[in-house]
């Protein structure tokens, strides 16, 4: 993309927002009201990138790109910062970041690579005086799936993992088992009963996120091509059986029905 390119966007979104003359809907927008947009598009780009599209990919990137000009926009209409604030901001990053490109600084792995990376970024830290974390950098308002691999991930760099993936898998039993007697605890639905299960399920499944990790893969990405597989035998189910039927069928039918699904997908 040249230059002028980029530039007759941002012309457009500026003109978008242009308090006499334009949208209406464009105007009305703020940070807050664009997040919901933000986080659809971003999704809209990942399905892109899973489905090997390059037509899709191209047109979710450009509105991946829309948003943040957009936001960029909304900042300078405010008088807090512009795109090119945004793009000398992020460039200075990347040269800063990588001073095995721009540097002296070797580092011929992306092991070493990432290493680099966080002692810089540690170091920015410490220098505007700001107390650091290993866990920084991880937004609270991530798929709590894949925040949970990060803050393992994350902690791990700082040596606090486990050995093996039999170590691992152990703490998922373990996890399982606590789940299982406050299941079998009481009958009686109390609110601190609820509370209790709901923190073991949880910590089963952040358990679950740090298996997954050992095992190579990420719990979001497990979760979302099992909601996938779920998904296509149910809509094959009812095409062959029918709504109707699906809701007069026994446990037992459905059950059978679903195992010779499960055969074909």
């Amino acid at each position: 993309m040249t230059e002028s390119a980029f530039e007759r966007f941002v012309d457009i979104i500026r003109a978008l927002r242009d308090p006499e003359k334009g949208c209406p809907w464009d105007l009305k927008q703020t940070h807050i009201s664009l997040k919901p947009y933000l986080i659809e598009e971003a999704y809209e780009l990942i399905d892109a990138i899973d489905q090997a599209d390059d037509t899709e990919l191209l047109a979710e990137l450009g509105d991946v790109l829309l948003q943040v000009v957009l936001h960029a926009q909304v900042a300078a209409d405010r008088s807090a910062f512009t795109i090119e604030d945004v793009i000398k901001g992020v460039s200075d990053k990347m040269i800063r970041r990588h001073p095995h490109v721009f540097g002296e600084v070797s580092a011929n792995t992306p092991e070493e690579v990432v290493k680099n990376w966080n002692e810089i970024k540690q170091a920015e830290k410490e220098d505007a005086g700001v107390e650091v974390s290993a866990l920084d950098g991880i937004p609270k308002s991530m798929p709590a799936a894949a925040r949970a691999h990060q803050l393992g991930q994350k902690a791990a760099q700082l040596n606090f993992d486990w050995s093996s993936t039999g170590e691992v898998w152990r703490k998922v039993e373990e996890e399982v088992e606590e789940l299982r007697q406050e299941i079998q605890s009481d009958s009686a639905q109390s609110a601190a009963l609820k509370q209790r299960r709901m923190h073991e399920l949880g910590d089963l499944i952040f358990a679950s996120a740090q298996l997954a990790r050992w095992l190579g893969t990420d719990l979001e990405t497990c979760l979302r091509h099992a909601c996938d597989r779920f998904e296509q035998r149910f809509r094959k189910l009812e095409a062959e059986l029918g709504a109707d039927a699906m809701a007069e069928a026994s446990e037992q039918e459905l059950e059978q029905r679903w195992q010779r699904v499960k055969k074909q997908i």
